[in-house]
């Protein structure tokens, strides 16, 4: 069976770029009928925060992201801690003791000397008489992976055959001198655990995947297959940081955008499909694989979301937006079916259905008076619909002889008090024809 992971860490809010690994690991899973595992990363206690780890569940919620198991690596270190023993009992972890500062000087040396910057591998050298003398005086080790130093390949679900050649990389710290472990070992240690069987992250984490590989090898485990895939950029290029709250998913949804929209967004951009309206999550399960995404930058364009937010309010029927209308006593389907498709974000329907049922309070012009009240009475009989609007004008353009602006305007201002908003046509039977002469007479 499936078994996809998302991971992450409690440090701060969700952006639009987080929600890219979120929902394309969500739609694999429910594609292959597999399971979705939340894991909050939070052994970095320093930033980790509870508010953070609640504002992902909530994100998640929003977006339609219901987790079938949820950890915390908080509580698993039992788990780290039997790792590590077996790496260091295969001689794949050992102690180290340099200070950043050394660590700084020794990188430099070697640019000097043309040398690439990595780890000399010094520690590896240490007698026991130096582990002492270090521990005398009070030094911690941090400890190290010792990479195999060859080239590590697989086939990448999106980016197809791929190599990491480890020898060009420095032994990944695994643990800190302070106890604590790295993402590197503990992602490992995991996602074997946890039977995950597909990674799919962002193509930030090659590298890392070439350094885990091995990690799975030394623990005796088989890796599993892994996709990495573009990440969103904005119009410069640049992508989203969650410490600069760029895109928050919790501005998106106080700024009133659907989820669907920002799920669509999320996933769809920098792929072959279309981004356009899709009923639901599951939909775009049904269409979506990983070899349709493409290997260059997704460019997400707002203006790109305000249009699709909107084509999916036009086009949401009354059962979808009925409950939604009830909370604000709107629940009237009349009012929906005929407002909607002036809507930019839901919450517009408030100030739109206002204008259908008042109060509103009418603006005419001094020289329009005589105008508007002819308008009043020549109002058609009902039943309206939205052909009553043209008949009507065009009984006052017959008697008044006016048209175009100096018809429309005023007959807009007089019923609305305002200078644009939703096609008269369709406004004007939710207005009805005893408010509509109220309005005008």
């Amino acid at each position: 069976m499936t078994v996809v992971r998302y991971a992450p860490s409690p440090t701060g809010r969700l952006h639009l770029g987080n929600a890219r690994p979120a929902l394309l690991n969500w739609l694999f899973a429910r594609h292959t009928g597999g399971t979705y595992v939340l894991r909050l990363d939070d052994t970095d206690l320093e930033r980790s925060t509870e508010e953070s780890a609640r504002s992902i569940h909530a994100d998640l919620a929003w977006l339609g992201i219901t987790p079938d198991i949820m950890v915390r690596q908080q509580d698993r270190l039992a788990i780290y801690d039997s790792a590590r023993d077996r790496l260091i009992a295969a001689g794949r972890l050992y102690p180290a003791y340099e200070t950043e500062d050394e660590l700084d000087r020794k990188r430099a040396r070697a640019r000097l000397m043309g040398k690439p910057p990595i780890y000399d591998r010094a520690a590896l050298l240490l007698t026991e008489a130096d582990h002492a003398r270090y521990k005398a005086e009070g030094r911690t080790p941090h400890w190290r992976f010792r990479l195999d130093g060859k080239p590590v390949g697989f086939n990448d679900m999106i980016r197809g055959p791929l190599t990491v050649n480890t020898a060009s990389m420095s032994d990944p710290v695994l643990i800190r001198e302070d106890g604590t472990y790295l993402y590197t070992l503990t992602s490992v240690a995991d996602d074997i655990e946890l039977g995950i069987t597909h990674v799919i992250r962002g193509e930030d984490h090659v590298t890392n995947t070439g350094t885990q590989i091995e990690i799975f090898e030394a623990l005796g485990a088989s890796a599993p297959q892994f996709g990495h895939h573009n990440l969103l950029v904005d119009a410069g290029g640049e992508g989203f940081s969650k410490r600069l709250g760029s895109l928050s998913l919790g501005d998106l949804r106080e700024q009133g955008f659907e989820a669907l929209a920002v799920a669509i967004m999320a996933t769809l951009t920098g792929t072959s499909l279309p981004v356009e309206p899709y009923p639901s999550l599951e939909a775009i399960a049904d269409r979506l694989d990983l070899s349709m995404v493409s290997r260059g930058p997704a460019r997400f364009d707002p203006a790109e979301l305000e249009t699709l937010n909107a084509r999916l309010l036009h086009a949401m029927s009354f059962a979808e937006a009925r409950p939604r209308l009830e909370a604000l006593g709107l629940a009237d389907e009349q009012l929906w079916l005929g407002l909607r498709g002036n809507l930019a974000r839901f919450g517009d329907i408030v100030g739109l259905a206002r204008l259908a049922r008042g109060p509103v309070t009418p603006a005419i012009a001094a020289e329009d008076r005589e105008f508007i009240e002819l308008a009043g009475h020549l109002l058609p009989a009902e039943p309206w619909d939205e052909a009553s609007f043209s008949a009507w004008t065009g009984v006052l353009k017959d008697r008044t002889g006016r048209k175009g602006r100096s018809l429309f305007e005023p007959l807009r201002l007089a019923l609305t008090g305002q200078h644009d908003g939703p096609d008269l046509k369709s406004l004007l039977p939710l207005i009805g024809r005893d408010e509509a002469s109220r309005r005008l007479l």
